[in-house]
């Protein structure tokens, strides 16, 4: 199983899970034409690809799914209140699957595990991947840790884990008051700290991957999110991987 992604951050999110003749994309925020283009960087088509999943309603995570799931003929899974807090374009879809947040479901030769995370949407969730032997966790747009993260995640072969901001950085910057809290709060966004605290504790003796993801650019910078994971892993920083917006990152393989 192999895993890339589109870009990270406020202005677009997506990445691809690999897992053979399963080709999954979690979320797509960036219109379908460029969404094409980036998986080409990847070596992948559109038609390569089985089905669309979905975290949250936000744009920066949902802008593209109904567009590309539209043109690609994909179907797209998410929860009942993700459905419903979506604005425009999923009745013209060929397939929508509506998803229970913590109840495990097959892609073909994926299982797909969401579990719920304290974010402002409707219905948030995040996922973890298996091939049968080898787990991949996503977690970002979460505001907090919850145990049932903590279980979920547990043990990993690979994670892409949300360094958003910096407390420093952000409580400096000139961002309005509310929009601070925001970022900040339980139901925002996880900053470098947390997500060291999250590493500390769970299992990471599978870890072969760890890429900090969803960097605010006003908010945080890569050496700071490298530098707080690398601490909880007692690894190099360079050992920590770096998904940015316009590149995201690369394939990595999970054996």
């Amino acid at each position: 199983m192999r895993f890339a992604s589109l870009g990270s951050g406020s202005q677009g999110n997506a990445l691809i899970v690999d897992a053979g003749e399963t080709k999954v994309l979690l979320d797509c925020g960036f219109s379908a034409r460029m969404a094409t283009a980036r998986l080409a960087r990847l070596g992948t088509a559109p038609d390569e690809l089985t089905a669309i999943v979905v975290t949250h309603e936000h744009a920066d995570h949902l802008e593209g799914v109904f567009a590309f799931a539209r043109s690609y003929q994909l179907t797209v899974y998410l929860t009942h209140g993700t459905h419903a807090a979506a604005s425009q374009g999923k009745t013209a879809l060929p397939e929508c699957r509506l998803i229970d947040g913590q109840t495990r479901f097959a892609i073909g030769g994926l299982e797909v595990q969401p579990f719920p995370v304290p974010h402002d949407a409707r219905e948030p969730v995040q996922y973890a991947f298996s091939n049968g032997q080898q787990c991949l966790g996503v977690l970002t747009d979460s505001g907090s840790i919850t145990p049932h993260i903590v279980e979920v995640l547990g043990a990993c072969d690979g994670l892409v884990l949300e360094c958003n901001h910096d407390q420093a950085l952000l409580a400096a910057s000139n961002y309005p008051a509310r929009l601070k809290q925001r970022i900040g709060g339980r139901f925002g966004h996880l900053e470098n700290d947390q997500a060291a605290d999250f590493l500390r504790q769970v299992d990471t003796r599978r870890l072969q991957h760890v890429l900090a993801a969803h960097l605010s650019q006003q908010n945080n910078r890569p050496e700071l999110a490298a530098r707080a994971l690398a601490s909880a892993l007692g690894c190099s920083e360079n050992w920590i991987g770096i998904a940015d917006q316009e590149g995201g990152f690369g394939w990595r393989q999970l054996v």
